[in-house]
């Protein structure tokens, strides 16, 4: 880092809009180096912006040790704080701090992948022949969607299905937006979008919601239509109760759309009813959804949540 910059002083461009004296754009490193490392070595760390996160994006001060940084766990940003001030004072120089952080973070990405692997074996070693059934399946979701952080759950559910079943319904996917990009950023209609074979026009659109779907969801979603082209079906997938009459005023909207159609759907019914449809694919839903739990970055499927779908799973079979 250039002598002429202070570690100690990162401006955030959304609050300053420019730089100041001896600062440098900590975000700028992010997103022309930090994020490409990130992705292409799969390290176990968020792949947005470290200067975005809650600790750095409401701080436009010079990051001192008597300042207070929110984030958790509250001991790291104090220890951050306790590194910035260690290289501005020259006890550290910035190379060691990098060198040191990498070594760390490979050690715990190999820990995490090498537990993985341990379950994932377990859970061949112990399969029974006699896959799941469709309840059986239904419950072990069940159970997976009740643990913390699990708000991308339903998303990988629905792109599991679709996966699962392409060639019967002659549709499939487009690729999965990342868990925390917003749809105005990726110019998606919704969480999941669903095409035609062969085609890329967007004929079903899933968005879900881990709250009460609302009127004013209803109200964004026709806007949505309105500005797209093609959509033949725009489907809410919550995990909380159905309001009636949001679920009326969607219906209603049929006419007015021109025959386009608002749906309000509970995220286990949907499942049920799906591996009921297609009750001999049930298995290969399972192992799509596990496929997609696995590969999904930490910041959209923590490492705790990974570890417990297959305790879970191995649990379930066991019982078989």
């Amino acid at each position: 880092m250039s002598r002429s910059w202070n570690i100690r002083k990162p401006f955030i461009e959304v609050y300053t809009g420019a730089a100041k004296k001896n600062a440098y754009s900590g975000r700028g490193y992010d997103e022309q180096y930090i994020f490409d490392i990130i992705q292409r070595y799969r390290l176990p760390c968020s792949p947005t912006t470290a200067f975005l996160t809650p600790g750095f994006r409401t701080k436009n001060v010079v990051l001192t040790k008597d300042q207070k940084l929110r984030g958790r766990p509250a001991e790291m940003y104090e220890h951050i704080l306790d590194i910035l001030d260690a290289v501005h004072r020259g006890k550290l120089t910035a190379r060691e701090v990098l060198d040191e952080s990498v070594r760390l973070l490979l050690v715990e990405r190999n820990q995490r992948k090498k537990r993985l692997e341990t379950l994932l074996e377990g859970l061949r070693k112990d399969a029974s022949e006699l896959p799941l059934s469709s309840e059986d399946i239904v419950r072990l979701i069940e159970q997976h969607l009740q643990c913390k952080h699990a708000s991308r759950l339903p998303v990988l559910i629905v792109a599991a299905a679709y996966r699962a079943a392409a060639e019967k319904l002659g549709e499939k996917i487009l690729r999965l937006n990342p868990h925390n990009a917003a749809d105005k950023q990726t110019g998606a209609l919704g969480d999941v979008e669903i095409t035609l074979l062969g085609d890329d026009k967007v004929v079903t659109t899933y968005e879900m919601k881990d709250k009460i779907v609302t009127k004013g969801d209803i109200d964004i979603a026709i806007e949505k239509i309105v500005n797209g082209t093609g959509i033949q079906n725009y489907i809410f997938i919550t995990t909380e109760p159905i309001d009636p009459e949001v679920r009326a005023y969607a219906t209603a909207q049929y006419a007015e759309l021109g025959g386009i159609e608002i749906a309000i759907l509970d995220c286990l019914s949907f499942l049920r009813h799906f591996l009921h449809l297609f009750h001999r694919i049930r298995a290969d839903f399972l192992n799509r959804y596990q496929d997609l739990v696995l590969s999904e970055p930490d910041s959209g499927v923590n490492q705790a949540l990974k570890e417990a779908f297959l305790a879970l799973r191995k649990a379930a079979e066991a019982t078989e």
